[in-house]
């Protein structure tokens, strides 16, 4: 790694709030009032003042405004934070900044003002292309909502599109699933993600899951392998375990986090790691509005832990091997001072499976690999067995 990687940082800011809870949501985030959306924007210029002066000599390359329902805040708002950013970080010139939206709130005029805040990347939730399929997620868009907000971006100049898609949810088939990837593929967006639904505790859809119309593991297992087939056929890289793009348009941002490259999170529920330690702030807005105004670290670095010693290890490899590139055997060795197989054992087994490939120096799960590669990890990692 470079130096000059070293000192590059991204920046996550959190906008927690949302029209309305979705079925399957666990992030945090919950409706809002306008009075109290303004006050949260205040806190959170408030606190990028308060953090930049920790970070001198850090470039700022990539900024995601994520949620929640970022664009629930009017386009003065998304500026201001902005502005913020440029003021007190340095900001590279080639900066990818995103900001995620849900269809619903596309307004006129929306997308020319995030254009000249300064957002040149936009991500927009669709998940499906039918109907049905969004009422059971609790989406408040339809499949039109989406298009109009897709063509509205593209008119306005969004030159860099991401989509959202997911897998495995209710009333989903294949044939479905293969219209929906059909009709956004025909829209040609730089970027797609496919997240295989998951139910999470504090959701309704786990209140609720026993009587969910949901595939079958295998049918899900047969969802990815025909998304990968249909978006490589389509000219799309499938880049990670969930992510696909057309060359050149990988999100840096994301890719930050698979590389353990350092990022500053903004905001209740945002998480960091920045000079080799992982904090984050609590999901409490309310109490994160007050901790800016006290400026109170120990609450906005909340549960600090240095990654060190065998979980630097296994994190390392946890989240390179998410990427089709997988790991680079050399930079593992002067990372830690030992083999991959010195630590984790001989691969021989998996690479005859047709699992794993080696090749040029790296180790990856082939794309039938990746389909069990929560397995094949859980075999190798044990994280905390070695603390420091």
């Amino acid at each position: 790694m470079t130096d000059t990687a070293k000192k590059a940082l991204g920046l996550y800011i959190h906008v927690p709030f949302c029209l309305r809870k979705c079925h399957y949501c666990d992030f945090y985030s919950g409706p809002s009032n306008a009075a109290h959306r303004a006050a949260y924007v205040a806190a959170l210029c408030a606190h990028l003042r308060q953090r930049s002066h920790t970070v001198s000599g850090y470039t700022v390359d990539t900024v995601y405004l994520g949620g929640g329902t970022p664009t629930v805040l009017d386009t003065a708002q998304i500026a201001a934070i902005l502005d913020t950013v440029r003021a007190c970080y340095v900001l590279a010139p080639e900066a990818e900044v995103t900001v995620e939206c849900n269809p619903v709130t596309h307004t006129e005029g929306l997308f020319e003002g995030l254009l000249a805040a300064g957002i040149n990347r936009l991500s927009i939730g669709l998940q499906s292309t039918h109907n049905h399929e969004l009422r059971a997620l609790g989406r408040l868009h339809t499949y039109e909502d989406f298009l109009a907000t897709y063509h509205a971006a593209r008119g306005a100049g969004f030159q860099n599109i991401s989509v959202d898609l997911m897998l495995g949810i209710p009333e989903q088939t294949a044939a479905s699933l293969a219209e929906t990837l059909s009709r956004v593929t025909a829209l040609a967006p730089e970027h797609l993600s496919a997240y295989g639904l998951r139910v999470e505790e504090g959701t309704r859809f786990f209140d609720t899951v026993s009587a969910l119309s949901l595939p079958d593991e295998d049918a899900v297992a047969d969802m990815q392998e025909q998304t990968a087939a249909t978006l490589a056929a389509a000219g799309y890289e499938h880049y990670e375990v969930s992510n696909y793009a057309r060359p050149g348009y990988r999100s840096r941002h994301n890719l930050r986090y698979w590389l353990s490259s350092s990022y500053l999170g903004f905001g209740p529920g945002a998480h960091s790691y920045f000079k080799g330690v992982r904090f984050e702030t609590p999901r409490d807005t309310v109490r994160y509005m007050a901790a800016v105004a006290a400026a109170d670290t120990d609450f906005l670095e909340s549960e600090p832990h240095p990654i060190v010693g065998k979980e630097a290890q296994d994190e390392y490899v946890m989240l390179r091997m998410r990427l089709f590139e997988g790991l680079d055997e050399a930079d593992f060795r002067t990372r830690f001072g030992t083999s991959f197989t010195e630590v984790y054992g001989d691969t021989a087994r998996l690479e005859a499976a047709g699992l794993l490939a080696r090749q040029d120096g790296r180790i990856a799960f082939t794309e039938r690999g990746m389909y069990v590669s929560n397995a094949i990890l859980s075999e190798w990692l044990d994280f905390g067995a070695d603390g420091a």
